[in-house]
Order: C-alpha cells, then sequence, then structure tokens
C-alpha cells in the first residue's frame, strides 16, 4: 500500500475510497503534506484495502495509526500487521499490562497458533520464563506451537471428543501442567474458557482478548459461560477485558521499541498465510474462522 498524506479541507476518506473494507494495512508515505508523515515514512493504520490511497488528517485523527519507519525496512512491511501491529500490540498488552506474569508462573494459550497466541506465548517465554499450554486445532499445529514458537506443551482441541468438552480439555491441561495455570489469554471463548476457570490456581488471572467460538451465533444465541463468583473471592481471581489500542498507539507501555527489540533477537517467530489481490480478501477473512491460516493472515496488494 501507498499513502498520500495531506490536509485539504472538506475531504474525507469516503469521497476517495467507498465500500473498501477497512482494516489493519501497512505501506509507505509517496507524497505528503503532514509533518508528522514525511515522504518515506513507513505506516500501519486501520484504514480502507487499496494499493494507493489518500489519507487526510481528518481521517487520521479518527483512526488508529503507528509509525513503523524506525523499526522495520519496506522489505518487511507485512510485520507492520502483524508482530509489529494489531496482532503483536494484543499479545504484548494483554501480557504485560493485564496479566502481568511473574517469573516462572504457568500460562494457557487458546488459539496458539494464531497471529496473536503464538506471540504471547512466545514474549511469555522470552521475558518472564514462563511454562506455556497452548490449544490449537491439529496435528501440524501442535507441532508448529512447540517446535517454531518455543511452548512447552500443545493440546488439540479436535481430538477432544467427549460430550462434556470443558472437562475433557481441564484433564487435558492438567496432565500437562498438574498443579494448573497462573494465567488464561483467551481468545476462544466456549468450553476453552470453562476448562481454564477450572484449572486456575488462586490468584490466577485471564485476559479477555477475543471470542473467536461465539463470533458466528446471531445476536444474543452464542452460549454463555458460567462463572462461580463465589470461587473468585477467597481465591482473588481476576478476569479483565482489553484492546490493543492503548498499546499499539504508544499511549501505554513500550510496544514497538521493545517487541521490535525481541524481534531482531530473535526471540519471536513470525508465521503468515498469504493471500495475493484484493479479490482474495474473502477468502483470508474465511481463514480465520475455518483454521485456514497458521499466524497471521496477509492480503497483498
Amino acid at each position: 500500500m501507498h499513502t498520500l498524506t495531506t490536509t485539504p479541507p472538506h475531504s474525507t476518506l469516503e469521497h476517495v475510497l467507498p465500500a473498501i473494507p477497512v482494516q489493519s494495512v501497512a505501506g509507505k508515505v509517496i507524497e505528503s503534506q503532514n509533518e508528522a508523515w514525511p515522504v518515506g515514512s513507513l505506516m500501519g493504520a486501520a484504514l480502507p484495502f487499496s494499493s494507493v490511497q489518500l489519507v487526510t488528517s481528518e481521517v487520521l485523527s479518527k483512526t488508529m495509526s503507528w509509525n513503523l519507519t524506525d523499526h522495520i525496512s519496506e522489505d518487511e512491511i507485512t510485520l507492520g500487521i502483524g508482530v509489529l501491529g494489531m496482532p503483536g500490540s494484543t499479545a504484548y498488552g494483554g501480557l504485560t499490562g493485564v496479566l502481568r506474569p511473574n517469573e516462572g508462573e504457568t500460562l494457557f494459550v487458546s488459539a496458539a497458533a494464531g497471529a496473536v497466541g503464538s506471540l504471547v506465548g512466545q514474549m511469555a517465554k522470552a521475558k518472564y520464563n514462563c511454562t506455556v499450554v497452548g490449544s490449537c486445532g491439529g496435528a501440524a499445529k501442535n507441532e508448529l506451537v512447540k517446535a517454531k514458537f518455543g511452548f512447552d506443551h500443545a493440546i488439540d482441541y479436535k481430538e477432544l471428543s467427549s460430550d462434556d468438552k470443558a472437562a475433557e480439555l481441564a484433564s487435558k491441561i492438567k496432565e500437562a501442567v498438574p498443579d494448573g495455570i497462573d494465567m488464561y489469554f483467551e481468545n476462544v471463548g466456549g468450553y476453552h474458557f470453562e476448562a481454564a476457570m477450572a484449572t486456575l490456581r488462586p490468584k490466577g488471572r485471564i485476559a479477555v482478548c477475543g471470542s473467536i467460538s461465539t463470533y458466528n451465533y446471531e445476536s444474543g444465541t452464542a452460549p454463555l459461560n458460567n462463572i462461580n463468583i463465589s470461587q473468585m473471592i477467597y481465591t482473588f481471581q481476576r478476569i479483565e477485558g482489553f484492546v490493543c489500542m492503548p498499546w499499539l498507539t504508544g499511549r501505554q507501555g513500550n510496544f514497538l521499541a521493545d517487541v521490535s527489540q525481541w524481534y531482531r533477537e530473535g526471540k519471536l517467530n513470525v508465521e503468515e498465510t498469504t493471500f495475493d489481490g484484493i479479490h482474495s480478501w474473502v477468502d483470508a477473512f474465511a481463514a480465520l474462522f475455518t483454521g485456514a491460516n497458521t499466524g497471521k493472515v496477509v492480503v497483498k496488494l
């Protein structure tokens, strides 16, 4: 993506590019009237998909943007929507800002082969020396999270066969870490959440990032999770939802500097599933729900 940043009056992005999907994009500024974004800057932002687009100051004031210039080269631009974009900042913020691990604690991660899950597990290993257990679908992904992402244990949720999948998954977690878990990074919801709560230790924390197992339900029809609140009182457990914006935009933490350094030091391995052309956007989006992707889904324009 190439970007022209300007400050024309009475101009909005909708006048330039109507009816185009808005997602995280990354590209290079090729012309600019904005001192904050000189020509040659590498930009990440929540903007429409387009190979070239005009981005006004008004638009920038209403959306997320992050400056990648000091952290990657143009050849590495896809990192700006992955490890140095929404997935990376979600993993970083949820881990360092919400879960706040102590050295050597145990972390359970659902969707562990995905863009966020794979990174949060690696960060927990690299920064806090955590024991990390991941849940993902299929033998190939199980091997990936252990061999490439360094997880200590992997559980294939597709092999769960009982009517009570929450209890069966909890049993699998306890097989891997008999003393239970200190933290859970929630990407999936449903029985994964129930299993995590059943194995959560006193003073345990849950960071709720997403609930992808419920996204295809009609509004108000998704199954509800059971929470025994009396259990949480005397065990001092905590559940907290969050979004990535404070860390991605630099209002909180030191995301871009920290994570780009960890990447350069070889502490973070990145996996991408790439689709070519705007016509492939539907297939790319669908891959998030079918499990056809590993790591970050990238559409190259």
